[in-house]
């Protein structure tokens, strides 16, 4: 029996244990996922690192990453992947041998999920709200993908502009700008992301004033659960194209099976199985 799992908080609705574990039913691999919610064990975020020695000890073979521990595990790990060295963020832990190596999926799962659900939209100007862990991940996906011009709001301006910084080392040709909150209206901008926890169901709201939105515009969100948050209910009531969380999160989903399993994921059965949770 495999074992994986995912830590973070404010997860019990998460569906990773569902699409985790009918991926491997449908590869006849015997595979246990168990969530590891912080604020349903009534833990502080200064035992994380005694719930990654528990995890190695008893033989977990991977584990996920989520809010708000992607950038904070960092230190904690053996080793990075140079998909987590380049993002500044890990999703994802491998566990071989003892050793726990970090990896990042969000970025290729975002990349992947704005060129399949939004292949015509303009990516000259880009809004991003949310310098987190989700956010160097999607950062980076953006700028990939040939954004010129990133604006990048987030409440914590000084983790804004650390973010901004690395995106600037290795994106030399593209602009990338900090703004504060309560400045990054959308107006000027070809599309919006989300890439804060606003929007979900414990965390209702939106993280930018939508009364800025045209219809010309694009607007992706990285939450899932709802899959039709606030923030896109009012894109799409002004005629924005959307795009929901739910194609960044199968497809990091899984990278991630592989990452931990060893085993190669497909993405239409994972698909699948993330519409019937």
């Amino acid at each position: 029996m495999m074992k994986s799992g995912l830590i973070g908080r404010s997860i019990q609705a998460s569906r990773s244990p569902w699409i985790h574990e009918e991926e491997a039913r449908a590869q006849g691999l015997a595979l246990r996922y168990t969530l590891f919610d912080f604020d349903a064990l009534a833990l502080p975020d200064s035992a994380l690192g005694d719930q990654l020695a528990r995890l190695r000890d008893e033989g977990y073979h991977g584990f996920n990453v989520t809010y708000p521990f992607k950038q904070a595990v960092m230190p904690l790990l053996d080793d990075l992947a140079e998909s987590a060295r380049v993002v500044g963020a890990v999703n994802t832990v491998a566990v071989r041998d003892g050793r726990l190596t970090g990896h990042n999926t969000d970025m290729i799962g975002f990349r992947e999920s704005l060129r399949a659900g939004l292949p015509h939209a303009r990516l000259d100007h880009v809004l991003q709200v949310g310098a987190g862990g989700a956010g160097a991940a999607v950062a980076n996906a953006l700028l990939s993908l040939g954004v010129r011009h990133l604006r990048i709001a987030d409440v914590d301006v000084h983790r804004a502009g650390e973010l901004a910084d690395r995106l600037r080392h290795h994106f030399p040709d593209a602009v990338v700008e900090v703004v504060a909150s309560d400045r990054s209206g959308p107006e000027a901008v070809d599309g919006v992301v989300n890439a804060t926890p606003i929007g979900m169901t414990s965390k209702p709201g939106t993280s930018i004033d939508t009364a800025g939105l045209r219809g010309e515009q694009w607007v992706a969100d990285i939450v899932y659960f709802p899959r039709e948050t606030q923030l896109l209910r009012e894109a799409r009531a002004v005629g924005c194209a959307v795009l929901d969380g739910t194609g960044m999160v199968i497809r990091q989903a899984a990278e991630a099976f592989e990452i931990i399993t060893g085993h190669h994921a497909d993405v239409t059965r994972m698909t699948a199985a993330f519409d019937q949770s």
